[in-house]
C-alpha cells in the first residue's frame, strides 16, 4: 500500500483535492497573513486566576520530546541543553512541559530520563534558564514565553535500568498489552491502592521541585499509555482507583488536590489522549492490523467500543472536571506510540518497531484536528493545544492559520517538527519561505533510535545527529528492516 508524499502537492488546490479523495476533512487558508494581525502571531491571555492575566505571546507551543540523552543518574546532558535551547530559539511562546520527566526512578521509561526530586532541582532549573535565555538572544524578549515541565511515571512501558529491561508497573490486565510485556520478558506489578497513594505524593514533591526550578506550571501526563493514561481507562480495577469515571480520575484529583495545598502558586495543566484504539499489529504486507480483542473493547478511553472508533462523552466529562479544578491548559493528542502510534503521530515511515500505515496519515491527523474542534466547540473556556500537525510539512502552517483563524483551536503545537527544522514557528511569523530541506518528513529515526537504545534526534536532517557514531547503526537497523519487508 502506497500513499503520496505531502511534497508532492504543489498549491493549495492540488492538496484540497488529495485530501478530498481520501476523505481527510482538514481545511487550509491558501494564503498565510504576516504581521502583528496574523492569527498565528496573536497573543492569547489565560483567564484561570491563578495565572493573574499572563500572556501567551503567539500561538505557536512546542510540544514535550524527550532525547533519551539524561544522564544515568537523571540530570541533563549537552544534548538534552541542546534540545531546549533549540526549543528557545523556536520562537514558540508556549513551552509546554519541555519532555516528560520521572516523578521518581522506577517510573523511566528509559535508564537515561530525567528525574524530579529534589536532587535534580539545579539540572532542572539550568534546563529552563538556558531555554529561555536562547529565546532571548534570538527574539528580544520572554516575560510572554510560559514554560511548563511535564511530569509522568511510565507505567507498563518503564525501563529504568541500564539494561534497559522492561518492568512494565500496571493497574489492571489487559487483554494484549500483558502478553506482549511477557513476552518482552516484563514481571508485571499491579499497584494497589496504598502503592497509588504513594504515587500521587511523589508527584506532588515533584511539583515542588519543579516550583522551585522556576516553572510556571506542570502538567500532569495523562496520554500515550503512560500510567496517568492508564487510570483512565482502569474500568475494571476494583478499589478507589477504577470502575466508574469519578474512581478513575481519584489519582487526578488527588495530585491536583495535593499540588494546590502544597504549591499554591504553580499552575498546573494536562496532556490528554482524547481517544485511544485497541492495540495494532503488522499484519498482512506488514500493514498495521487491529489486534483481536474482546468486545466490546474497554480498555480505550475515548474509544467506542469497537477498538477503532472515537466516542468523546467521557472525554468531555473529564474536561468538564479540569474546569471545575480550575485547570485552563489542555494539549490534546491520542492513542500511544507503543500500542497503535498511527493514530498519535500520523508518518509515512514507521519506526523499527512499527508498521506500515493502514490508511493515507492525513487521515489520523484529520481525526486529531477534527477530535479538537469538537471539544474546543463543548468547552469554549478550556484553552487547548493541538498536536498532529508535523506530518502536514509544507501545508502545516496553511491548517495551523486556519485552525486557529476558525477557533478550532486556541495554540498549535509541534513535535518532531521541533527536532528538525525548530526555527519553522519564527519563520512563519516572519513571513520567511520555509526552508523545505528541514521540514519533518516523518523517517521516525527520532523513534527508531531510541528503540535501538540510542539516543533520539533527527538523524536525516540535523548534522548534530548525522554525524553521530549512532548514525550508522539507525541505518543498518533500517536496511534489516527493510529486507525483511521484502522477504
Amino acid at each position: 500500500m502506497t500513499f503520496r508524499r505531502v511534497s508532492a502537492f504543489k498549491t493549495p488546490q492540488a492538496f484540497r483535492a488529495h485530501l478530498a479523495s481520501v476523505g481527510a476533512g482538514i481545511d487550509l487558508d491558501d494564503e498565510l497573513a504576516t504581521g502583528a494581525n496574523a492569527p498565528l502571531a496573536q497573543p492569547l491571555e489565560l483567564r484561570s486566576p491563578g495565572w493573574k492575566g499572563r500572556v501567551v505571546g503567539n500561538r505557536f507551543a512546542a510540544l514535550p520530546m524527550e532525547g533519551w540523552d539524561g544522564t544515568g543518574d537523571g540530570y541533563p546532558s549537552e544534548l538534552t541543553f541542546r534540545r531546549w535551547e533549540n526549543f528557545g530559539r523556536s520562537g514558540a511562546k508556549l513551552i509546554w512541559g519541555g519532555e516528560a520527566v520521572a516523578v521518581r526512578p522506577d517510573g523511566r521509561a528509559n535508564p537515561n530520563q530525567l528525574l524530579a526530586t529534589e536532587a535534580h532541582l539545579d539540572g532542572l532549573a539550568a534546563l529552563g534558564h538556558r531555554l529561555l535565555d536562547a529565546h532571548e538572544r534570538s527574539h528580544g524578549q520572554c516575560s510572554d514565553v510560559i514554560l511548563g515541565l511535564q511530569l509522568t511515571h511510565s507505567g507498563r512501558f518503564s525501563r529504568p535500568c541500564s539494561d534497559r529491561a522492561l518492568q512494565p508497573v500496571a493497574l489492571y490486565a489487559h487483554p494484549i498489552l500483558d502478553a506482549r510485556a511477557r513476552a518482552a520478558g516484563g514481571e508485571i506489578r499491579t499497584l494497589n491502592d496504598g502503592e497509588v497513594r504513594e504515587l500521587v505524593a511523589d508527584f506532588v514533591r515533584a511539583a515542588k521541585v519543579a516550583h522551585l526550578a522556576g516553572y510556571g506550571f506542570v502538567d500532569i501526563k495523562h496520554c500515550h499509555g503512560y500510567l496517568g493514561h492508564e487510570f483512565l481507562s482502569a474500568v475494571e480495577r476494583k478499589g478507589l482507583y477504577g470502575g466508574d469515571l469519578e474512581h478513575r480520575t481519584r489519582f487526578l484529583r488527588e495530585v491536583v488536590d495535593g499540588v494546590r495545598r502544597e504549591v499554591p502558586d504553580l499552575e498546573i495543566a494536562v496532556r490528554l489522549s482524547a481517544y485511544d484504539f485497541a492495540p495494532f499489529e503488522e499484519g498482512e504486507s506488514h500493514v498495521g492490523a487491529v489486534c483481536e480483542v474482546p468486545q466490546p473493547y474497554r480498555h480505550a478511553f475515548g474509544g467506542d467500543g469497537t477498538g477503532e472508533g472515537v466516542d468523546l462523552r467521557e472525554t468531555r466529562d473529564l474536561l468538564s472536571l479540569l474546569e471545575s479544578l480550575s485547570i485552563e491548559l489542555v494539549c490534546l493528542t491520542a492513542g500511544s506510540p507503543y500500542y497503535n502510534p498511527h493514530i498519535q503521530r500520523p508518518a509515512l515511515f514507521p519506526p523499527s518497531d512499527g508498521y506500515l500505515p493502514p490508511n493515507d496519515p492525513l487521515v489520523d491527523v484529520a481525526r486529531q484536528l477534527r477530535v479538537v474542534r469538537e471539544l474546543k466547540a463543548s468547552h469554549p473556556n478550556l484553552v487547548f493545544v493541538g498536536s498532529g500537525y508535523s506530518y502536514l510539512q509544507e501545508w502545516l502552517p496553511h491548517v495551523a492559520q486556519h485552525e486557529v483563524r476558525t477557533g478550532a483551536v486556541d495554540l498549535v503545537g509541534l513535535g518532531r517538527m521541533m527536532l528538525s527544522y525548530p526555527e519553522l514557528p519564527a519563520d512563519v511569523l516572519r513571513g520567511t519561505s520555509l526552508d523545505r530541506s528541514r521540514l519533518c518528513r516523518t523517517f521516525s529515526d527520532c523513534t527508531t533510535a531510541p528503540r535501538l537504545g540510542l539516543v533520539s534526534g533527527c538523524y536525516p536532517l540535523d548534522a548534530a545527529y548525522k554525524n553521530r557514531i549512532e548514525h550508522a547503526a539507525i541505518v543498518e537497523a533500517k536496511k534489516a528492516i527493510a529486507a525483511r519487508r521484502r522477504g
